[in-house]
């Protein structure tokens, strides 16, 4: 092994993939990579843009593609070099099942490797947009087998059952949901897009809760509308990328919220409907402006 491998770390990310905007691995792998890490991508579809515009050409691939590339892959090199595992949205669980068979090989390999899993299933405001079953599925075998979790809000609440809506009942639903994740990793739980009843209207939150303890970051308010999509897939890339590196919770937390402030503000700026992630580049690496992260007691 050469020493440019060595340093190089590798992460394989298995999301969807949109030609046109950012979305899945379209918003995760060009921050992965500004900041220095090695993507194996494998796509679960290929569409010509996120289904947010109502219209999209493609297709969704069928679990056994997502099985086939992996095999490409550990042809060309061992699997033992993935040091995480990337998943985002998943079409159906079939493919579920699949990410969770690259989760198992990846750690036969390498046991210390991470999976990082987004749950990406819903917001407020859409609702639940996956299909009936993957709810069900993903928490009953993917979140299970992850080490960290990056809900937002409102799938924090889906996948544990509790309402949050204070400060306190949000930490409660993390401990449970960290309760149940993969008892032999770092178990942390970040939560995107916090807006409780006992904060301030013109903030947003991010919560980052691990073994050592429990940290807030508040950022002001962007006015976006609609929504942008792609930001939960790339806050996820963010901060697995920041951890992977540290092995810090609390750095992470603010490094990958930092970036993700300035890539939002910039596209506010500019008035864009996509993301401006290649525009934002620097801030992968050193956010312009640092959001700290306050310690919260844990439920």
């Amino acid at each position: 092994m050469t020493e440019v491998s060595r340093q190089q770390q590798n992460i394989l990310s298995i999301q969807s993939w949109v030609s046109f905007g950012h979305v899945g691995n379209a918003a995760a792998t060009f921050p992965l990579q500004r900041m220095g890490f090695n993507v194996w991508v494998v796509n679960t579809v290929q569409f010509s843009n996120h289904t947010g515009y109502g219209k999209w050409k493609g297709m969704v691939f069928p679990p056994e593609h997502v099985r086939e590339i992996i095999e490409g892959i550990s042809e060309r090199t061992s699997l033992a070099e993935c040091d995480a595992v990337l998943s985002g949205y998943m079409g159906d669980a079939n493919t579920v099942a699949a990410i969770l068979e690259a989760v198992r090989r990846v750690r036969e390999a390498n046991p210390k490797a991470l999976y990082c899993c987004d749950p990406v299933m819903g917001d407020v405001g859409r609702g639940v947009f996956v299909r009936p079953e993957i709810p069900d599925v993903m928490k009953a075998l993917a979140v299970k087998a992850a080490d960290i979790v990056t809900p937002n809000q409102f799938e924090l609440e889906l996948l544990t059952g509790h309402t949050a809506t204070t400060l306190q009942d949000i930490l409660a639903a993390v401990e449970l949901l960290r309760s149940q994740i993969h008892q032999d990793g770092p178990r942390i739980v970040m939560v995107t897009s916090v807006i409780r009843e006992d904060a301030s209207k013109d903030h947003i939150e991010t919560l980052a809760v691990s073994d050592e303890g429990a940290w807030l970051v508040q950022t002001p308010m962007i006015p976006l509308d609609p929504p942008r999509n792609g930001t939960g897939d790339a806050i996820a890339a963010l901060f697995l990328g920041n951890y992977l590196k540290t092995r810090d919770v609390k750095s992470s937390l603010e490094n990958a919220v930092s970036a993700l402030y300035a890539l939002l503000d910039l596209t506010h700026q500019r008035g864009t409907r996509e993301i401006q992630l290649i525009a934002a580049q620097e801030e992968y690496v050193q956010p312009s402006r640092k959001f700290e992260a306050t310690p919260v007691q844990k439920s």
